[in-house]
């Protein structure tokens, strides 16, 4: 996948510029280096939802596949507008699940069959089959119910129109809408429900239910093996011992790729001995898809994952020009994609979301879809020396103007996980910047994902 380089032992000086490569330029050559994984799985729409669609789904017959009324009212056997003050007879009934049917003895009268005829009217309710003949639905609002007139003497032909029978009649005109909803509306025959390629929402499983489709080939999902470096590393409900902190970026970074719907398959804590790092990441890479590693990544004295991947594998970069997120290496390992994230949480989390979550939308053959962007003015001044271009955390606001704002609250370092929380926005500050005025109009990513 990458060509083979070697990179030199920690603490020693990297063959790289020192500015790192700008996070654009970083993210096209990693989903260039990419492909989607080969498989497919055969899921019930109720395990599919965000998975990826592996094939066209197309409807098998129309839908609702029959002519349905919109409305509560009264179906007539109109084409056009009717007039107010017209009467009808009514002869009949039609319910969802229960439509109309014309009483055996009337049947086949007039070679009109179970559908409707010129001059009678049905009740009909919201979601209901119109009987064939029928043209319009008048809405009960603008109906008045009659009660039945006297049958005529029996010696005559029959009974004449609305004899015997309840009857309505119009009250007031009504607009150019027939309020019938067409036997094709969700779907036709044959129609491209989804294309391949498709991340399932809960629109989407919703419609294809309703299109009788029960179940869905989805394309296989990354399996994700991650991998914490560190000596000072202690899990959460252990004592410390001097100078150790509670390993806090594996919870972190398996929570974040959960909801961005990935699974992370296997997770490990090494400390920062080679040996040891060296037989994790060859086991990580002989079960996973891709191996994800965080700290030891930088030019430390015990920074060992950069040269055990050019020993093992290969490294293609290394170096963000970013804030927070420099340490950042991208290569392969024993095949398979590796991703050396930052060890300061808020740097791998923020690198994981730019980086880390297009390559795995890639590998599950959906097209890519990074956070969307906005603009929004800055609520107050914020302080900063140009440098790296930043993606500072934000929340979103309304001004009183009714304009969208940001307001960056506390500490913006890269090691303190209080920044992520409640944040909406990722303030895309250029480069060259200084200190900014409140008012400022930046760019801004939008950290909420779509519901449907």
């Amino acid at each position: 996948m990458a060509e083979r380089r070697t990179a030199p032992g920690p603490g020693a000086r990297e063959p790289y510029p020192p500015e790192g490569l700008p996070l654009e330029e970083a993210r096209r050559r990693i989903l260039a280096a990419l492909q989607p994984l080969a498989g497919r799985e055969l899921l019930a729409l109720e395990a599919a939802l965000g998975r990826v669609t592996a094939e066209p789904v197309i409807a098998a017959e129309a839908v609702p596949g029959f002519r349905a009324s919109i409305m509560d009212g009264y179906a007539i056997a109109e084409t056009t507008s009717p007039a107010a003050g017209t009467v009808w007879p009514l002869v009949g009934r039609s319910a969802p699940g229960a439509p109309f049917r014309r009483p055996a003895a009337g049947a086949g009268r007039g070679g009109q069959g179970e559908g409707l005829r010129p001059g009678e009217a049905i009740r009909i309710l919201t979601g209901a089959p119109l009987p064939d003949g029928a043209g319009w639905v008048l809405p009960q609002e603008l109906v008045e119910r009659l009660p039945a007139a006297p049958a005529s003497d029996s010696s005559g032909p029959g009974p004449g129109p609305g004899e015997g029978a309840e009857c309505l009649r119009l009250t007031s005109a009504v607009g150019p809408n027939p309020w019938i909803r067409a036997a094709e509306e969700e779907a036709a025959a044959g129609e491209e429900l989804l294309a391949a390629g498709e991340r399932l929402g809960p629109a989407d499983l919703a419609r294809l239910a309703s299109c009788g489709v029960a179940r869905v080939a989805v394309r296989l999902r990354p399996r994700v093996a991650l991998l914490i470096s560190g000596d000072e590393l202690v899990a959460a409900g252990r004592a410390r011992g001097p100078g150790q902190i509670w390993e806090s970026n594996g919870t972190l970074l398996a929570a974040l790729l959960g909801r961005l719907g990935v699974v992370v398959a296997e997770r490990r804590v090494v400390a920062d001995d080679p040996a040891l790092l060296r037989q994790a990441l060859t086991e990580l890479a002989a079960t996973a898809d891709l191996v994800v590693s965080t700290g030891g990544v930088s030019a430390g004295d015990t920074d060992w994952i950069r040269p055990l991947l050019a020993e093992l594998g290969a490294v293609t970069f290394w170096k963000l020009f970013l804030k927070p997120g420099r340490p950042f290496a991208f290569g392969a390992l024993g095949g398979k994609p590796f991703f050396g994230l930052p060890g300061n949480p808020v740097a791998a989390a923020i690198t994981a979301l730019q980086l880390l979550w297009p390559a795995l939308q890639v590998l599950e053959g959906a097209p890519v879809e990074l956070l969307p962007r906005l603009k929004v003015r800055l609520a107050a001044p914020l302080k900063r020396r140009p440098g790296r271009p930043e993606l500072a955390r934000a929340r979103l606001g309304v001004s009183p103007a009714g304009a969208l704002e940001a307001r960056v609250e506390g500490s913006q370092a890269s090691s303190r996980i209080g920044s992520l929380q409640g944040a909406d926005l990722l303030l895309e500050i250029p480069a060259d910047c200084g200190d900014l005025e409140a008012g400022a109009e930046l760019w801004a990513q939008l950290l909420r994902l779509p519901l449907f």
